[in-house]
């Protein structure tokens, strides 16, 4: 068992770094991640935010959490990218004849997404900063914030890798994301949901960006965070366990 563990964590180590390798190689795909959403930042508060009835003086700290969640979204559909690449290669094929642990090829692709998002996610906050974002959060709200975006990542990772996994095309490798990138305007990430139609409201409100955003934007203001939290968490969870279930079969067909 310990052996087994062993070379698990050994095999894992090799693939993280291969597509991380890429990731450094090809600086350009942070960089793409992160435009539009600066681009819709700067677009909205310094455009649209005077129009925006936020509640709040600072319409970049409203906004901030909803262009984080638009940036992951975008971000995961590489990962799709690099996994259909692998498969149609025959990368896979080759690995699965090593004697490695066939699972670290996929938990390689999944870990990169988490780190390049990580930079992302980064990069994103210091544009923030210098547009006058400001936070009263303490250490553990920005871990809480972290937390939650990472179980973020992680579930659209999942869906990135049924995606890469299954598709017949790279286009469509890669064009599930779009609708996840889009989900943040039918939310609370922009306006409040009070301006909203009913039938809009209804789903804005009952949707996971929303709950998810407000979750984020209470801890980064230092307010209560209510039931909100428990329901992003539910929420991220829940995605992320069905889409692992999903995205295992999906891997475990390819590999057959």
């Amino acid at each position: 068992m310990e052996a087994a563990k062993k070379y698990f964590i050994s095999d894992l180590r090799v693939m993280l770094g291969r597509s991380m390798r890429h990731i450094f190689r090809s600086m350009d795909t942070i960089f793409t991640v992160c435009v539009t959403p600066i681009a819709m930042m700067l677009l909205f508060v310094y455009v649209f935010g005077g129009a925006i009835q936020s509640g709040t003086d600072n319409y970049v700290n409203y906004l901030l959490p909803g262009i984080l969640l638009m940036a992951i979204a975008s971000g995961v559909a590489y990962v799709a990218y690099r996994l259909f690449l692998d498969k149609q290669r025959g990368i896979m094929e080759r690995f699965h004849s090593m004697p490695i642990a066939r699972s670290t090829v996929l938990w390689g692709h999944v870990l990169t997404s988490v780190v390049s998002n990580v930079i992302s996610v980064a990069v994103i906050i210091l544009v923030a900063l210098l547009m006058g974002f400001r936070s009263s959060a303490g250490v553990l709200s920005w871990l809480a914030v972290a937390g939650i975006l990472v179980l973020f990542t992680l579930a659209l990772t999942w869906i990135a890798a049924i995606a890469g996994l299954s598709a017949k095309t790279v286009e469509g490798a890669s064009a599930f994301s779009y609708p996840l990138i889009f989900l943040p305007f039918i939310s609370s990430a922009f306006v409040p949901t009070d301006s909203m139609p009913k039938a809009v409201r209804a789903f804005a409100e009952n949707q996971p960006v929303t709950s998810i955003v407000e979750a984020i934007r209470a801890l980064l203001s230092g307010q209560p965070v209510g039931n909100d939290i428990w329901v992003a968490l539910a929420w991220c969870l829940g995605i992320m366990i069905v889409a692992y279930l999903f995205a295992v079969r999906a891997y475990k067909r390819s590999a057959a």
